[in-house]
């Protein structure tokens, strides 16, 4: 891919990254199920790296990170760190292994969101007043079938700005 290219690409999907964190962090807190807030975030680098590959799905991943460590009360760059290998292995995945389709992406999205899940407990689960593990582990289905409804429209969000992106290269135009 082009510099120029992997450039539009990349601010076409920051774009999107910041639309969903809007969602994830403005709109979705006051929409919550069973006192839960779905994880949009990493979905949405999870199909960007499905679709784009490791690189742009790694830069992506960076950044959805960073805007999870803004949101959440976690320690200080935990989903930086996860999104952005989780970015790198998916696209990885997506460029050697499987294809990119609708049911590979919800699978992927499903193994991230028990990560996800799992990164967030872990500090919970270490400290020396830890609470029991079954609410957790409960919360964490929970909140990943409620991401997981959310998956669909953002598959097609992802969809819709790689193609974009990819005419915008094709035709030589940038943003």
């Amino acid at each position: 891919m082009k510099k120029k290219a992997l450039i539009n690409t990349i601010l076409l999907h920051a774009l999107l990254l910041v639309v969903v964190y809007v969602f994830q962090g403005v709109i979705f807190p006051y929409m919550r199920i069973g006192g839960l807030v779905p994880l949009l975030l990493p979905i949405a680098s999870t199909g960007v790296a499905l679709y784009e590959g490791r690189y742009t799905g790694g830069v992506t991943g960076l950044f959805a990170g960073i805007l999870c460590d803004i949101s959440f009360n976690q320690p200080v760059g935990t989903f930086t760190v996860f999104l952005t290998f989780s970015g790198l292995i998916v696209g990885a995945i997506a460029d050697n292994l499987v294809l990119r389709g609708f049911v590979t992406y919800y699978v992927l999205c499903t193994v991230v969101l028990i990560v996800s899940a799992f990164v967030q407990m872990f500090p919970l689960i270490i400290s020396a007043n830890a609470p029991p593990p079954q609410p957790l582990i409960s919360t964490a289905i929970q909140q990943t079938l409620y991401s997981l409804i959310l998956a669909f429209p953002i598959w097609f969000s992802v969809q819709a700005l790689g193609k974009r992106a990819e005419r915008m290269t094709s035709s030589g135009r940038a943003i």
